[in-house]
């Protein structure tokens, strides 16, 4: 189910990266995806592989080792690899979208040239904290406490949900800068770049979860933790609205997961109702089947669409809040309905995990969760449309 170059044009250089991704993909995750989903197992080997294919530097300038290439290009690399594994994708997503950008944006120069080189080579994995256990959606309810000492900070608290934590040598920390007695809300959260060599700090539980069983999801903890003065990133207090702004690209590439997951799905679907006979003939002579089938394909060419779309208008310098929005919660939601209807085609054996249709309904329903719930993007998009206005 690749997309008509003619109705989703892409350069010559897209199409050679997307060729390029998916032949890594098949050599170096396909063969392994199943065991890794039984074993809940993150195989640290593909950080340096992706690295070195240029998969963890796509956004990053040429200066900083990376390919500066745009937002479209870095997508439909990432949508190809999740078509592949989508726990892979995700490792590839946040690193790309959340802390590497948050550097680049807000870093100061001797951080972005300290940080960026060796996370565009894949030699240091980067991740984003901000969840706790007790603010996931209120996001600016968080309490770690950073509290200044000398040139340094003193960071108390914990972080839930912190994706491929176990792993991570960068990881752009939220943190309260302003004091109990004197709230500032949103405004008084800052962002420290932390890793883990920094007296204090500790991996805490491993999620055992439904599904994007390979991508580890961890707490973090940080007992009295020192911090040299130089990891902040940006100004004091302005952490949050960094990411907040860095979110609006992050859903793009939760899209793009979500995407992959969903033509994966579809594609099994396919060839299963080809090869499943039924009374006599294919199952996908049977008009039920076929109408599940012409659905998926509709639902991904439109989520596509306004993906592509969205990244265009992000490279052309647009805000993309609402769209951006509109990307997450359409392309999860297809993925989620996309992998039930395969499910369905598939029958019994859908339900088993011999096919992977079982293990691609269980990983896309978490990107309607996480980086915004669905509830959170209507509320985005909601939000804009009066401001807009």
């Amino acid at each position: 189910m690749l997309p008509s170059p003619a109705i989703f044009p892409l350069t010559e250089e897209q199409s050679e990266i997307q060729r390029t991704a998916r032949e890594f993909a098949a050599a170096e995750i396909t063969p392994f995806t199943a065991q890794w989903d039984r074993d809940s197992h993150f195989e640290p080997t593909l950080v340096a592989k992706l690295g070195a294919m240029g998969f963890l530097g796509m956004l990053i300038p040429e200066q900083y080792d990376g390919l500066g290439l745009d937002a479209l290009t870095y997508l439909v690399a990432l949508e190809e690899i999740c078509t592949h594994d989508a726990s892979v994708g995700v490792m590839m997503s946040v690193h790309n979208s959340l802390p590497t950008q948050m550097i680049l944006n807000y870093g100061s120069e001797a951080q972005k040239v300290r940080w960026l080189p060796p996370m565009a080579r894949g030699e240091i994995l980067g991740a984003f904290a901000l969840s706790e256990a007790a603010s996931g959606s209120d996001a600016s309810a968080l309490t770690t406490q950073a509290v200044r000492d000398g040139d340094d900070w003193i960071i108390t608290g914990s972080k839930a949900w912190v994706t491929h934590g176990t792993h991570a040598g960068a990881i752009l920390v939220m943190a309260r800068t302003d004091t109990p007695d004197a709230r500032k809300g949103s405004k008084g959260i800052s962002t420290f770049i932390i890793s883990p060599e920094l007296p204090g700090f500790s991996i805490g539980k491993k999620e055992v979860k439904m599904g994007m069983r390979a991508s580890p999801t961890v707490t973090l903890n940080f007992d009295e933790m020192r911090v040299p003065g130089d990891r902040m990133v940006g100004e004091e207090g302005m952490g949050f609205i960094y990411a907040m702004q860095s979110l609006d690209h992050g859903r793009l590439g939760i899209a793009a997961q979500a995407l992959g997951i969903a033509t994966a799905a579809a594609e099994a679907a396919r060839r299963y109702a080809d090869d499943r006979r039924q009374f006599g003939k294919p199952i996908r002579d049977f008009q039920a089947v076929q109408f599940k089938l012409a659905d998926m394909a509709s639902r991904i060419a439109a989520t596509r669409a306004l993906l592509y779309a969205t990244a265009r208008a992000k490279q052309a310098g647009e805000n993309i809040t609402q769209f951006g929005s509109m990307c997450k919660l359409l392309a999860s939601e297809t993925a989620m309905w996309t992998t039930t209807q395969a499910i369905q085609i598939f029958g019994g054996y859908g339900y088993v995990t011999e096919y992977p249709v079982e293990r691609l309904f269980r990983d896309a329903k978490v990107t309607e969760i996480y980086e915004g719930t669905s509830e959170v993007q209507r509320i985005v998009i909601a939000r804009e449309l009066y401001s807009r206005s």
